[in-house]
């Protein structure tokens, strides 16, 4: 007996010992990795759950950014072709006028169109820091145009929340200095009512917070409602003209001149833009 019991106990001996091999086996993972930290591969539904967050942040971050169009007006080489600016275009209110004008020019033979765009440049740059889409209706000062109803159309395929020309006058009026606002009054669409107002007067008190003196001698407290520009009957958003000075009188002149003075009336017009859009 006990020889035979001697054997059977040898033999569960061996069984529990078979026996905790094979379930030793079952529990590795068969990647052979750490048994704690289950192993995941990049098309994991975790994983792909992520990507898909991060894409439609991405999509949403994109579509929730502001976009501004600036544009400069007039061009360089508008004062060579006279043909291809003096032609007739549609002007909204069922007129026409000529494609686009020279602009004018300080006594000492500064351009208004080279004023024009070096300031939206400077706008835009500050805007682009702040987050801002920028677009432009031109971005040389060697071309011709474009016409004041394509300008229009640009921001409209932008769907930009804001245009804003950018202009200087030329009145030689004694005495006449300072800047309005001006914009489409009466208003062909739900954008140019009070959406327009409120950008207008965002770009008026954005340029006599800077300092700049409100015109006298033409509008009323720095805003101008007119229903022959072209560029804001046509558009479909909300639309301004900043008529930054006039650079017939000399100490404008002299600031329009400036690099300095221009970098002042790019961040005025900036932070209107800014103030109109809440950012």
């Amino acid at each position: 007996m006990a020889a035979w019991s001697a054997v059977l106990t040898t033999r569960r001996l061996l069984s529990l010992l078979l026996l905790s091999l094979v379930l030793g086996a079952c529990s590795q993972p068969a990647t052979g990795g750490d048994p704690a930290t289950p192993s995941r591969t990049a098309n994991s539904p975790t994983e792909t759950a992520d990507s898909a967050t991060r894409t439609a942040n991405t999509t949403t971050q994109a579509a929730n950014t502001p976009v501004v169009v600036l544009d400069p007006g007039h061009n360089g080489g508008n004062a060579s072709h006279p043909a291809a600016i003096n032609r007739q275009v549609p002007a909204g209110r069922g007129r026409s006028k000529a494609c686009n004008t020279t602009g004018t020019a300080t006594a000492a033979g500064y351009p208004e169109h080279a004023f024009n765009l070096d300031v939206a440049r400077r706008a835009g740059r500050r805007l682009t820091e702040r987050g801002i889409e920028v677009g432009y209706t031109r971005t040389a000062d060697d071309g011709v145009g474009p016409c004041v109803h394509e300008r229009a159309r640009i921001g409209n395929e932008r769907e930009a929340d804001a245009v804003v020309s950018i202009h200087a006058d030329g009145s030689t009026d004694r005495g006449a200095h300072g800047f309005h606002i001006a914009y489409s009054a009466p208003p062909l669409n739900e954008a140019q009512g009070e959406p327009a107002l409120r950008l207008v007067r965002a770009l008026r008190d954005g340029m006599r917070g800077a300092g700049f003196p409100v015109a006298g001698y033409l509008g009323e407290n720095g805003l101008s409602g007119r229903d022959d520009l072209a560029g804001m009957n046509l558009s479909t958003r909300p639309a301004a003209l900043v008529e930054c000075g006039n650079m017939r009188n000399p100490q404008e002149a002299a600031a329009m001149s400036s690099a300095e003075g221009r970098q002042r009336y790019a961040e005025a017009i900036a932070e209107g833009i800014l103030a109109y859009l809440g950012a």
